[in-house]
């Protein structure tokens, strides 16, 4: 018997069942016919109940299956969601401490995201409200009179009280130079005083903005030269204005974060760059020297050493670099130092240099230092003298540094030659 997959009969019970019924007819079936060729002899027939119950059974329970089939095929989507509910049931109950822990996370995540849309609104309100205040403000950054109020405190300063800057009044943000009488200066400033000025509202205009929206905005400064056609006076005034920013940058103060400044004066490269003595570089300056030659420029970094010195400063780099050099012009050398330092700034002469030595025989070597420079500075020596003199310019320096000890001047000493003071 061939049975497709899909039924619900238990098949290998049937069978077995099935066979077992079969095998007893077939028993009944010879007891049957022997009764009849033996009528009088007693025959008990195997019962069929049990297997016939059995197999009745078999097939109620295949009905059974078959019409919960049919009733799930009949009511399909009903059939379905129950399904899916039991499955959820089952989903939920199984994984209630896992979906209870998710829910608390959630909701301890929500009210985070909640706080912070919160505070980021505060934060967007207090924003457009000092944006609102700044632009107020920047108003009155913007407009002319405090200008003009800081140009003329600046002049007046640095003594220019004979003419000052007033707002214009026939055109707003405009202004116009007038004299103390009140009549306008027109075209009688002088080139330097023109120059001066225009500085001056330069300045000015580094700290603000033509309009209230560029105010706040960083900014590098490039200043061309800015004492040409000034006398030295001015010069001074100038470098002090530009000191002052380059230690709000150093500092970073205000909206200047850069400056670079070209010039071909010495004088008031100096004085820009200069701190103190003690430093020989300044901090995040960078030097360079542009050159034009046959229509060709060229530039040269130096980095953070500064490659301007004054005459003075190179006797003392000739002093220092003495191994490098021609040992012909170091007493010329000497000789230019101590003129300088002792006789034009400090009113010594020779005579008072050596006494301040304690004994004969040290102001004797003082004497002979002096008298060694002078000859040395004013004639050349042969090449025998030369070749021996190595030794006596080491002991000659060791006088020399002696000089300024006993004027009590080791720290200038020590200053130009690089030594650290005890």
């Amino acid at each position: 018997m061939n049975y497709g997959n899909d039924t619900k009969l238990d098949v290998n019970k049937f069978t077995a069942y099935l066979k077992t019924l079969t095998s007893q007819f077939l028993t009944n079936k010879e007891y049957v016919n022997n009764k009849t060729k033996e009528p009088s002899r007693s025959f008990d027939l195997v019962s069929t109940k049990e297997q016939l119950e059995h197999i009745e059974q078999l097939i109620t329970d295949a009905n059974s299956e078959i019409k919960k089939h049919n009733d799930i095929v009949n009511n399909f989507q009903t059939e379905r969601n129950n399904l899916i509910q039991s499955i959820w049931k089952f989903v939920t109950v199984e994984a209630k401490d896992t979906i209870a822990n998710f829910n608390s996370s959630f909701k301890g995540l929500q009210t985070g995201i909640e706080n912070i849309e919160r505070q980021i609104k505060e934060k967007e309100t207090a924003y457009t409200k000092l944006d609102n205040e700044i632009k107020k403000l920047n108003k009155n950054v913007t407009s002319t009179q405090p200008t003009v109020d800081e140009i003329n405190r600046t002049l007046k300063y640095y003594g220019f009280n004979n003419f000052e800057l007033v707002p214009s009044p026939k055109e707003k943000g405009f202004y116009q130079i007038q004299r103390e009488d009140g009549t306008l200066v027109e075209s009688t400033l002088s080139e330097g005083e023109i120059t001066f000025i225009t500085f001056l509202y330069f300045l000015q205009l580094t700290k603000g903005a033509t309009n209230e929206e560029t105010i706040t905005e960083d900014r590098i400064l490039v200043i061309d030269d800015p004492i040409s056609s000034l006398d030295s006076n001015i010069l001074f005034i100038v470098s002090t204005l530009i000191k002052e920013i380059i230690k709000n940058i150093k500092n970073n103060e205000g909206n200047i974060k850069q400056i670079i400044l070209l010039t071909h004066n010495v004088y008031f490269h100096k004085e820009v760059f200069f701190i103190d003595g003690r430093q020989s570089e300044n901090n995040n300056t960078n030097h360079w020297i542009l050159r034009i030659n046959k229509k060709v420029s060229t530039i040269q970094s130096f980095e953070k050493k500064n490659p301007i010195q004054s005459s003075y400063d190179l006797l003392w780099q000739e002093i220092k670099n003495r191994d490098k050099i021609s040992g012909i012009t170091i007493q010329n050398t000497m000789r230019r130092i101590i003129e300088n330092y002792f006789k034009l700034l400090g009113k010594y002469g020779d005579d008072e240099l050596i006494n301040k030595f304690d004994n004969k025989e040290e102001q004797d070597i003082c004497k002979s230092l002096i008298s060694w420079m002078h000859d040395g500075s004013h004639s050349f020596s042969d090449d025998l003298f030369i070749e021996a003199q190595d030794n006596t310019i080491e002991k000659y320096l060791i006088v020399f540094k002696g000089v300024f000890e006993k004027t009590k001047n080791l720290g200038h000493y020590n200053m130009m030659m690089g030594v650290e003071n005890d």
